[in-house]
């Protein structure tokens, strides 16, 4: 029964997985991920607030952009045959929570085979010959 507060667009959200939800419209396409700035995480014990969250995170997938119901404004003062009807839709995204776990940690091993991977194209250039050479001719110049 793990939860989070989650902000969305100036407003926060109690969430939970599995959860849909609607909220201002998203700049992401329909089907697409992003991860929700994590502002508390409760629910296993205590809950964890600011520092405590360091490599959590809130999984999210956009579900689609909809619109809100119609509301009707009126305005009306009396006496004086002033009278306005407005109205508008919201343009939301529902949003569904896929996750609330820890980030993925990069492997060590990824990292050593992509410095090994740049470390060999310059062993191989032309240019690390030649400094090679001028080094060792100015070592036989001062023997």
């Amino acid at each position: 029964m793990t939860y989070a507060i989650i902000a969305i667009g100036g407003k926060q959200y109690r969430v939970r997985e599995g959860e849909r939800l609607l909220v201002d419209r998203l700049p992401y396409d329909e089907g697409k991920t992003f991860h929700a700035d994590i502002l508390l995480l409760g629910g296993d014990g205590d809950a964890r607030v600011g520092g405590d969250l360091k490599g959590e995170q809130v999984t999210a997938r956009v579900a689609a952009h909809v619109l809100g119901e119609k509301v009707i404004v009126g305005k009306h003062k009396r006496r004086t045959g002033y009278r306005r009807r407005n109205g508008h839709r919201s343009r939301l995204s529902q949003i569904e929570i896929q996750s609330i776990a820890k980030k993925a940690a990069r492997s060590s091993t990824t990292k050593k085979t992509e410095t090994a991977k740049k470390a060999e194209p310059a062993a191989k250039s032309g240019s690390g010959a030649a400094t090679a050479k001028k080094t060792s001719k100015k070592a036989e110049e001062k023997k």
